[in-house]
């Protein structure tokens, strides 16, 4: 006689971010494509924008939405983070500071992407189109994509994993972070699913990210196709 397996209880996933949302996008569609082979579920979506397109994205699909206080912000998310019962926290674009109460309550368990290759170009008041323009202003060959554990400071956490994106000639801010935002999308859902699941862990980043920059991938990763790349993160984080 054969007995079933139990089914595997899934981590629930709490996503803050503050602009459009392509970041949780992303998320949404790489789990849904899993299917029941996804590690979790996203629960929230949390703001700190009333008018955040990440919140509409959320409730199109029937996801809880929250909007955090910037005036209660330590109390308001985490409120909303413990009546999601959420396991995983994902930074997806969210521009504040998150509670130092909070990191180390969710310590190992709480994500964020940046856009270039960390420590370089990280910092407070470096996001978005800033970043890019500091990597242009510096001249650097190549940029990339960065998923890392969060803690107290800001893009100091153990890097998970890193892919670079190169910098090519005749480059603005909005080219290079169309191509970087390209990678954002293939990358960082894969993360969220493998530190969901247990695959990733801290005590193993602390080592080193799976995926080292100064690979010549940087200058081939052009013209690749999204399925061709994302096989090549795959192997190279063990999905």
């Amino acid at each position: 006689m054969v007995v079933p397996s139990a089914p595997m209880t899934r981590s629930r996933i709490a996503v803050l971010a503050s602009g459009s949302g392509t970041n949780l996008q992303a998320i949404l569609e790489h789990l849904e494509r899993l299917g029941d082979r996804r590690a979790g579920d996203v629960v929230l979506v949390a703001s700190d924008r009333v008018d955040a397109g990440a919140l509409q994205r959320a409730r199109a699909r029937g996801i809880a939405t929250e909007i955090i206080s910037t005036e209660n912000a330590e109390s308001t998310l985490d409120a909303a983070l413990r009546g999601a019962r959420a396991d995983v926290v994902v930074l997806a674009g969210y521009l504040r500071h998150v509670p130092s109460a909070i990191v180390r309550r969710y310590a190992g368990g709480i994500v964020n992407v940046h856009p270039a290759l960390l420590p370089a170009f990280g910092g407070p008041g470096m996001y978005g189109r800033r970043v890019h323009e500091a990597v242009l202003a510096s001249g650097a060959r190549v940029s990339g994509v960065t998923a890392h554990f969060v803690d107290e400071e800001y893009d100091r956490g153990p890097i998970i994993a890193q892919w670079p994106v190169p910098v090519l000639a005749g480059d603005d801010a909005s080219s290079l972070a169309a191509r970087v935002l390209r990678v954002e999308h293939l990358l960082f859902p894969r993360v969220v699913d493998a530190v969901a699941g247990g695959r990733i862990t801290l005590a193993a980043c602390r080592a080193g990210p799976p995926f080292a920059a100064e690979s010549p991938a940087a200058f081939t990763l052009l013209p690749r196709e999204d399925a061709c790349l994302a096989e090549d993160i795959d192997r190279a984080l063990g999905c």
